[in-house]
Parts: structure tokens; C-alpha cells; sequence
């Protein structure tokens, strides 16, 4: 399932480091949070993750992406899944078709994972986008048809990683998070102050989300973008 369907076409991709540039300091920092999240579960299986943010412009989607792209290989099938049903960008970054995706499943009970997901050129990376942009995003992220649909996600994939929206700003960040196992909280230095950062935890805390730790984003050092992990 899933090898002779939808397909990226190019491997290259602006903005997933961790594919372009192996052996740079960036992709090297994603392999350290890669880790860390294996040792914060070393008891568990962790298999869903939802990626956010306090507010936007944090770094979040590019995050998400390369998170994935680190933890897939020829052993293990990841899938990154666009939730960000307001302003998706999964098929921007992948340069690939929106018409259908998440919102084709939630609405379309005919339709089926394998017609809407694609595979890239990564070995075992795999994607979804958000396809339309609905009228109710967070009332079809907390249905029961979106329960359905991550389960028979986990039947295909090892690991199911979300990029949601910020959770300042809606509140479909904190349902994802209340259905997934983990939740990575991306800081982007200089643009969130501390307020924002207490309010989004407190946020995630109501909703009982485990939160692994948190990406501070945007650290520039000579030359290249580093990316931090730290554990709770």
C-alpha cells in the first residue's frame, strides 16, 4: 500500500534541511531531538505527535516537516499530517497538489488513505496535506470520524506526526493534542515573549497533553540556523 500512488516528484525541497544537507549543523540538531524524545518515552511507544506553536510565525511547519523526515527511514513509515486546516503549507513545502487531503477524509467517508497520500523520495516519509480549507476546522479535528481516520493511520504507520495551528490562536492545536501520545511546543527566539509561552502551556496543560519539551527556533550562530531541545 501506498508505492505505486501519489508521488513527489523531486526530492529536492526548500526548507527540509535534514534531507538537502545530511551532514549539516541543523540536520545534526534534529538527529539530537530525535533522540531525546526516544529517551523522554524510553517506557512507551510513541507513535503520534502533534507540532505547535504559541503564536504564528514561529518556524512550526518547517519544524514538523524535518522532524519527520528524521525520524522515517527504510524501517520505520512516518507520516506528516498538515492539521493546519486555516493556513496549510505541507503542500507547499512538498510542492505537491492540495485538492484532497485530511478535510477529504473527515468529510468523505468513501474516500480512502491511499488516494489522497503522498510518498516522497525519502524512504519511508510519507504526507498528507490538509486538502480544502473547511468552514469548521476545529469541529472536524474533534470528531469521531478523526479518531477513525488516526486509527487507521497507526494501522499503516509507525509514527504519525501533526502540524496544527498556533494555540493562541484557535483552539485545534489543543484537540489534537488531547488525541496524540506527545506535543513539541516551537519557540522562535525574539518573537515570543513569555506571557505567550505560559498562556500556550497552560493551554496545553488543560487538555492533560504530554509535552515532550519544546524546539527554540531561529537561534542563529555563525553561519547556520540551530535548532534546541530541552525536556520538561
Amino acid at each position: 500500500m501506498f508505492n505505486k500512488k501519489k508521488r513527489v516528484e523531486s526530492a529536492e525541497r526548500p526548507g527540509l534541511v535534514v534531507l538537502n544537507k545530511p551532514s549539516s549543523v541543523v540536520s545534526e540538531q534534529f538527529r539530537t531531538v530525535k533522540t531525546n524524545i526516544q529517551f523522554s518515552m524510553v517506557d512507551e511507544t510513541l507513535r503520534t505527535i502533534v507540532v505547535t506553536s504559541a503564536g504564528p510565525a514561529s518556524g512550526k511547519s518547517t519544524i514538523a516537516a524535518n522532524l519527520a523526515a528524521t525520524f522515517a527511514s527504510n524501517e520505520k513509515k512516518v507520516l506528516l499530517v498538515d492539521a493546519d486546516l486555516r493556513k496549510p503549507t505541507v503542500h507547499k513545502t512538498f510542492k505537491v497538489r492540495n485538492n484532497d487531503g485530511l478535510t477529504t477524509l473527515l468529510t468523505d467517508r468513501n474516500a480512502s488513505l491511499e488516494e489522497v497520500i503522498y510518498r516522497t523520495h525519502s524512504d519511508g516519509l510519507y504526507v498528507l496535506t490538509s486538502g480544502a480549507i473547511p468552514p469548521n476546522p476545529a469541529e472536524l479535528l474533534a470528531s469521531k470520524r478523526m479518531e477513525e481516520i488516526k486509527q487507521e493511520m497507526l494501522d499503516y504507520f509507525d509514527m504519525v506526526i501533526f502540524d496544527t495551528p498556533p494555540l493562541l490562536a484557535v483552539t485545534d492545536a489543543q484537540v489534537m493534542a488531547s488525541k496524540s501520545e506527545g506535543v513539541i511546543f516551537v519557540i522562535p527566539k525574539g518573537l515570543a515573549n513569555k506571557e505567550e509561552v505560559i498562556k500556550a502551556k497552560d493551554l496545553l496543560e488543560k487538555v492533560q497533553a504530554n509535552v515532550l519539551g519544546a524546539i527554540l527556533n531561529r537561534v542563529d550562530k555563525s553561519d547556520d540556523s540551530y535548532y534546541y531541545y530541552y525536556g520538561e
